[in-house]
């Protein structure tokens, strides 16, 4: 028999403890060694229980997310942790702290600190456990957490001129799609690309409202592309990043008056299983660009953007997956892979080299 994933959950509300408890239990995987009503108990109670995985609320008072964070992995360098925070702004920036302190993932709760219809987000909240579980198993030597520099110790290598920022049509488009670990695995590839980059880039994260634009404020500030949360209208430069926005679509169109390439936000397909959708952006830049596209799937649940892959290479244009060695999860690249969408394979820390390579070849085809 199969030994079960053993977690610690961290809230301050005994309603949100039992209903993240009674959601867990429901997977015959999963077994809950204990609960904490604020950070200073929670590493009293991780000390006992030696958990795998822990749940953490953000906002707690005595200790807070953050803080019982860098305690957690100081003493147990082997834990993962899943942030439970709220779908605000101040809930995404303390998120993304968390991110760069170590924590493997978070999920947003529906309707502030105390949901009561956190139930929603139920499968959500099994899923990232078990992934972060995996996780653990495949990285137990791991004694350190490599903590990235904050943006301010990283601004040398970010400055721009405003020409830069705008340096014409873009030839060339890259589209990035990437869900679970993936704000980790991009702040390791997007900074290594070079400010003149001959090719608009698109982030597909899988990630909800209100995170997105913290997000890319983030990304704007480590990375020598400028970077910004994308909106309807917005024209596609080269040597230009944007992110596709959480609860849209974003798709890519050609002006038949300028010969621009507009974006678009859309609801449509509002039966997608993620909202943005990997496939449905990979696809609409490949009407607009054929084989003059690069498209990089990364680690991420599910196949989201794997038949998008498929077609963009049967098409002409390159598709770069991220090796089974440094994702996260390993689900969409596998898919990606398995299913012949995959012309480059390379692991986090070469993608940003097989990107420019790639933008090189397609743009002299």
């Amino acid at each position: 028999m199969a030994t079960k994933i053993r977690v610690l959950i961290v809230d301050d509300s005994a309603m949100m403890r039992r209903m993240i408890k009674n959601i867990l239990e429901t997977d015959a995987e999963i077994e809950v060694v204990g609960t904490a009503r604020d950070g200073e108990d929670a590493l009293v109670k991780a000390r006992e229980s030696r958990p795998d995985v822990v749940t953490l609320d953000v906002n707690m008072p005595v200790m807070d997310g953050l803080t019982c964070l860098v305690h957690l992995l100081e003493e147990q360098p082997d834990i993962e942790v899943v942030m439970l925070s709220s779908l605000t702004q101040e809930g995404a920036l303390t998120t993304f702290e968390a991110l760069e302190l170590g924590a493997f993932d978070f999920v947003g709760k529906p309707s502030g600190t105390v949901s009561a219809n956190l139930y929603i987000v139920g499968k959500e909240i099994i899923a990232k456990v078990k992934a972060a579980a995996k996780h653990r198993r495949r990285n137990k030597r791991k004694a350190e957490r490599p903590v990235r520099p904050s943006p301010s110790l990283l601004s040398g290598a970010v400055k721009r001129t405003a020409a830069g920022e705008t340096s014409g049509v873009a030839p060339v488009v890259v589209v990035i799609g990437v869900s679970t670990g993936g704000p980790g695995t991009l702040m390791e590839i997007l900074p290594k690309l070079p400010a003149d980059l001959k090719a608009g880039v698109i982030v597909v994260q899988h990630m909800p409202p209100m995170f997105t634009a913290s997000f890319a404020q983030r990304l704007d500030a480590y990375c020598r592309l400028p970077f910004s949360e994308a909106r309807s209208g917005d024209r596609l430069f080269a040597g230009r990043g944007f992110v596709a926005p959480g609860g849209m679509h974003l798709v890519l169109r050609k002006s038949s008056a300028t010969g621009e390439v507009l974006l678009r936000l859309t609801q449509s397909p509002a039966d997608a299983l993620f909202i943005p959708s990997v496939d449905v952006t990979m696809r609409s830049a490949l009407e607009v660009y054929g084989r003059k596209m690069v498209g990089v799937l990364l680690t991420g649940m599910g196949s989201d953007g794997a038949e998008a892959m498929v077609a963009v290479r049967k098409a002409g244009g390159i598709t770069i997956a991220e090796d089974e060695s440094t994702a996260v999860v390993f689900g969409m690249p596998r898919e990606a892979i398995e299913r012949g969408g995959a012309s480059v394979i390379a692991p986090a820390h070469k993608i940003a080299e097989e990107i420019v390579k790639a933008v090189k070849r397609v743009a002299m085809e």
